[in-house]
């Protein structure tokens, strides 16, 4: 089960983060809904590829690790990374409606990866680590 999990915040939160390297102003269009992101919008986008690239390495290193104290850290920091991830972009919604067609299901997909961070974490889940 954890190694599933990382492997698909590998392959997602990795490829995210070099889009939002590369081409941070298309992923601002389509989960955000802006059409032209100011200078410091392009570059705080680039700081989150960055860090979500990061997560992206540290994920694919982690995913065979057992129940190490690394993997558990790792796994707790995705959790935490996913619930703050959806809170903030529902909050992006509703409160300041910025709304790109992703957005929402971004939403889903991080809520949906907290949850299964937290089932892993609270069972204490072994299987499927080799």
């Amino acid at each position: 089960m954890r190694k599933n999990l990382f492997m698909l915040t590998a392959v997602g939160e990795g490829g995210i983060g070099l889009l939002l390297l590369m081409l941070p102003a298309v992923v601002c269009s389509i989960l955000l809904g802006i059409d032209s992101p100011s200078p410091e919008a392009v570059v705080m986008s680039r700081f989150a590829g960055a860090a979500l690239t990061a997560i992206g390495v540290a994920c694919w290193l982690v995913r065979r690790d057992g129940d190490s104290a690394g993997q558990r850290g790792i796994l707790v920091g995705v959790f935490t990374y996913d619930v703050a991830a959806a809170a903030l972009l529902a909050y992006v919604a509703i409160v300041r409606n910025m709304v790109g067609i992703a957005l929402w299901p971004a939403v889903v997909i991080h809520a949906a990866l907290a949850t299964r961070c937290a089932a892993c974490l609270r069972l204490g889940d072994t299987r499927d680590n080799v």
